[in-house]
């Protein structure tokens, strides 16, 4: 397992899967271990994963102050990487909460930024964190589902801030997963053994992100950037994540069908030919995208 060491000293793990040009992926959460991103769908049949575990998660060390947790602390971590890569410019994927993190390394490092993938990112560095009613709104988009009536009001209760609805994560997690299938089932009841919660609690610090200095600093990123949401996510929501799309110069912007948080496993075939034509260059026919300036 290689190792490298981060500016502050504190020793961080990534692991390597596939084979190709390398992508370095960084994982959400926040603060979650990179095992639960797998082979991303197959994607490791295209290209050479490079899964950063975050300080504090999977193979990699804690740092001696508690405050290195914060999202805007972390993107030097990942330009520690770039650098033991030996890498001039590299493309990024980045999930969830780590989309956050992607943006702010894309804003302070641009010209180390060649494409961009952000998946089901919510835009907390844009100050448009995703609403309860957000949620919700997605949630009722599977009233048709077996489990739907007694899994809704849980999730209701969960979004409150029921504490009680806390410790059945799996009554309700059918929501962010769009097959609630046994595959759905072993990938959320591994979800203890992989977060660090008190670094996610310091990830999303009061005073992490400035959205005003974040859009302008997007607005100068020159890379390719793919922004993909899932249909029925509600964390992102497709309404916000095409916001984070217009932040950026040069953006795609396109919504898996039928998907939830996690589209590689909703529909791993759709996902790793979506990414995989961004990443080579091609252009969906028809693909959205906002215009040059």
């Amino acid at each position: 397992m290689p190792t490298f060491a981060a500016p502050d000293g504190t020793e961080l793990a990534y692991h390597v899967r596939g084979e190709g040009e390398p992508l370095v992926v960084l994982p959400g959460g926040p603060m979650r271990e990179s095992r639960y991103l797998g082979d991303l769908g197959g994607l490791t049949e295209h290209r050479r994963l490079i899964l950063l575990d975050l300080r504090g998660t999977g193979d990699s060390a804690a740092p001696a102050d508690p405050a290195a947790y914060r999202c805007d602390r972390l993107v030097d971590d990942v330009e520690a990487l770039r650098v033991r890569l030996g890498l001039e410019r590299m493309d990024v994927l980045a999930h969830s909460a780590g989309g956050s993190l992607a943006m702010l390394y894309a804003g302070r490092y641009p010209q180390r930024v060649a494409r961009l993938v952000l998946v089901t990112a919510t835009p907390w560095a844009l100050g448009r964190p995703a609403t309860v009613e957000h949620r919700l709104a997605a949630a009722r988009l599977r009233k048709d589902e077996p489990w739907f009536a007694r899994a809704y009001p849980l999730f209701e209760a969960w979004l409150g801030g029921d504490e009680a609805a806390d410790e059945d994560l799996t009554a309700f997690a059918g929501f962010f997963y769009g097959r609630w299938d046994d595959t759905a089932r072993a990938h959320v009841a591994a979800l203890d053994d992989q977060v660090n919660d008190a670094a996610g609690d310091v990830y999303f610090s009061e005073g992490v992100f400035d959205p005003v200095a974040t859009r302008r600093a997007l607005g100068r990123v020159a890379a390719s950037v793919l922004v993909l949401a899932g249909e029925v996510d509600g964390g992102p929501c497709p309404e916000l994540a095409r916001e984070t799309a217009e932040a950026f110069v040069d953006a795609e912007f396109a919504v898996q069908p039928g998907a939830g948080h996690y589209p590689w496993l909703d529909d791993p075939e759709w996902f790793t030919g979506r990414v995989t034509e961004f990443l080579d260059g091609r252009r969906a026919a028809g693909a959205p995208t906002r215009p040059s300036r």
